[in-house]
């Protein structure tokens, strides 16, 4: 049962290391530059994806940073900070779901939210953030596009026929 989380832990950083990869020669001005999205920017969109994923990897781990993340943790204004934060932070997740067991998939995990704290499950907090992800990483793929870059391919990682090479590495 944990194969599956696993393998969707490593198709999130394969994919977080080909987007950043797509986007590493881009100034700071236009990692900023105002594009199109739910977001204003791809610094804007890709420190959301990182910030959502330390706010629940935290939670996953037990730790206790809860929603302090949004508000003491320092945007990054490069791309190059960033995907390297981004990296550590899937790898962290990928450690996590290495762990996995039946048991750890239906533990509980307590969320902090602005109403108070609420209880999840492991499982359902994992999917969550791979949806988030995904969801995000879409709009970021727009806003590469818009700043004239060829947008990576992001979604042939799981199947054997079709594979990008580059998600090789990720199946040892």
């Amino acid at each position: 049962m944990r194969d599956p989380f696993l393998t969707m832990a490593l198709n999130n950083a394969w994919a977080n290391a080909t987007l950043y990869g797509a986007i590493a020669g881009l100034t700071d001005a236009d990692f900023a530059a105002p594009r199109p999205g739910f977001f204003p920017s791809l610094k804007a969109t890709l420190n959301h994806i990182w910030k959502v994923d330390l706010y629940y990897i935290d939670a996953l781990e037990e730790g206790e940073l809860g929603p302090s993340v949004f508000y003491d943790t320092p945007d990054h204004t490069s791309v190059a900070p960033l995907a390297a934060a981004q990296a550590e932070a899937d790898m962290r997740l990928a450690s996590f779901c290495q762990s996995l067991t039946l048991a750890l998939l239906d533990a509980p995990r307590v969320t902090q939210r602005p109403s108070g704290p609420v209880t999840e499950r492991v499982g359902p907090v994992l999917l969550h953030l791979f949806q988030h992800q995904i969801h995000h990483r879409g709009q970021a793929h727009t806003m590469i596009g818009d700043a004239g870059i060829a947008p990576p391919q992001l979604d042939d990682f799981h199947l054997d026929y079709g594979r990008v090479p580059s998600a090789q590495a990720y199946f040892g």
